[in-house]
Order: C-alpha cells, then structure tokens, then sequence
C-alpha cells in the first residue's frame, strides 16, 4: 500500500489551496524566504520537488494557522485527504513582554507594525529575547501526517510548507499567531505600553485657558513659536526671539532624532500619527497639526 501511495497518481481536487508561483521560487517577502529557507534546509531530495508540485498542482485542501500549529489536509492518491499537522511551540508570557517592551521603545518599530509592515529588525528583537521567531532545525518541529509513508516531513507536509510561505506573504502576522500571539493583542499592547490614549484633562475647574505655572514648561507648541519654521509650519509670527542657544534650540536639539520611515510610500508624518494627542495644557490638536506641517516642511527642504 505504501508502495502505490509513492508512485500513484494523486487525485485531482477541485477548488483547491494553489500556489500562486508557476515556477521558481515559492515566498516573496522576507520573512515567507525566511521561512522557506528551513524546509530547504532538511535536504529532502524529491520529496521537496514533489511537495512543490502538489502545492502548485492544488492538492493542499484546507490549511488552517493557529497558536502553535498549522492544520492542513493534503489529496493524495487515496479517497480520503491526508492530515498533515506542523507544530511550532509558543512563545512564554515571559517571552512575549520582554518582545512588547522592546517594540514599544522603538518608535518607528511600532509604526511599521501599526501600518501592517513587517520589519527585518524583528528577528534580532526575538533573539536577543532568546527566543528565535523562525525554527532553525527540523526537532523544533513538531511534524505529522497519516499518509502511509514513513519519512518525515513527506511530500505532503512540503506542500503544506509551501502555501504556508505564500499565507505568511500575504500576512506576516500569521508568523507571530503561529508563535502564540494574535495580530489585536499584540497591537493593543504596544498601544498601552506607549500610552497611546487621550491624556485626562485636569481635575477641578473647567477651563479654555491652560493652567498656570511656577516657570513656563518647555513644549513643542511653545517651540514652534520660537523657531524659524514657525512661519513656514504655523503661518504665525515668530514670538519675540530669546537669546542665541536659548530654550528652543535646546528642544529641538536634545537627543538623537528617531530615523524617518524608509519606505517612499508611507506618509511623512506616520509616526506622528500613531502618538497621543496632547491635552490642551500642551497644544492639543492644533500642535499636531502644527506638527505635521513642520515633517512636511523637513521633507520639503530635503
């Protein structure tokens, strides 16, 4: 039986999982090659060949990802669909908020990821945290089928390897679901861990007016004011200039700029809007507009 099973011809699926790749390789995006790279990397011989072929063929039927595994049900030559199952062990708690912390001190990380962007630095990040995102050997894998042949992984899990790869182009999310973290959670919390939400206005008498200080507080609305873009971001005259290297100088020299997104077709001010909108005490909403004027003068001028 397991005889027929190797040399017979599988039965042909209607409506079934087909690559979208007629030739070549199988993954577009980094981390789908990344993944791609560890199938390669067991030395299957023909069973990776056929696994490709069955993949691009649409014998792959269903394939499910979840936290920790990957579900999928292959046609072989048999009546009844093969199940193929590939578990990957979940993350710790642990593991995932020593991850969160890191994501959510990097401003420009918790952009990308926000805006559906899938970065290269992830993996370091995940490293560093002693918890490797991709597996780096076949015993990290946790691999079975109920075909009758009795090397693993067979050409069925190949298959199911390979849509995999193409589930993970079309969302890199799928990779961190299938290590135990769901794409809302995880959002949520760099949310909260940035303190992304309204800042509560002061307790005690309502008022327009901002509330008095001992010594004016340094901010960016005050900044703004001060500097010479003032009149190319806000449309205001420049308030009465302080001396040379006075506060809003030091403002906006102090630290190291954050790097702005690479990528051209993203907005010049992305990470601006993924920040809180100040109380009022501090600008409010027209600060961020003044803002974003300010990015797209800084880019303008470039």
């Amino acid at each position: 039986m397991a005889g027929f099973e190797q040399y017979g011809k599988p039965r042909q699926v209607e409506n079934g999982l087909t690559a979208r790749s007629a030739r070549g390789d199988i993954g577009e995006q980094w981390w789908s090659r990344r993944f791609i790279g560890v199938l390669e990397s067991f030395a299957l011989g023909t069973r990776l060949t056929r696994g490709r072929a069955y993949a691009r063929k649409g014998q792959v039927v269903s394939l499910e990802v979840g936290p920790g595994v990957v579900t999928a049900q292959v046609q072989g030559s048999r009546v009844t669909p093969y199940r193929v199952r590939i578990g990957l062990k979940k993350f710790t708690r642990l593991v995932w908020a020593k991850v969160e912390v890191v994501l959510a001190e990097q401003a420009l990380f918790s952009a990308q990821l926000l805006a559906g962007e899938f970065p290269r630095e992830l993996e370091p990040v995940f490293a560093q945290a002693g918890a490797p995102l991709f597996p780096g050997r076949l015993a990290d894998l946790d691999l079975a089928c109920t075909c009758p042949d009795g090397a693993v992984p067979c050409k069925h899990i190949a298959a199911v390897f390979y849509l995999l790869a193409e589930r993970f182009d079309d969302d890199p999310f799928l990779v961190l679901l299938w290590r135990g973290r769901d794409r809302e959670v995880l959002l949520d919390q760099l949310r909260e861990l940035r303190g992304d939400e309204e800042l509560p206005e002061p307790v005690g008498e309502v008022t327009d007016e901002p509330r008095a200080t001992a010594s004016p507080v340094l901010g960016a609305a005050l900044a703004l004011t001060e500097s010479d873009l003032a009149p190319v971001v806000t449309g205001r005259k420049r308030a009465k200039p302080g001396p040379p290297g006075g506060d809003a100088v030091i403002f906006w020299t102090a630290g190291q700029l954050l790097p702005m997104p690479s990528h051209p077709e993203l907005p010049v001010d992305l990470l601006l809007r993924q920040l809180p909108v100040p109380g009022s005490a501090l600008g409010g909403a027209p600060l961020v507009d003044d803002l974003a004027g300010l990015y797209q003068a800084m880019t303008d001028r470039d």
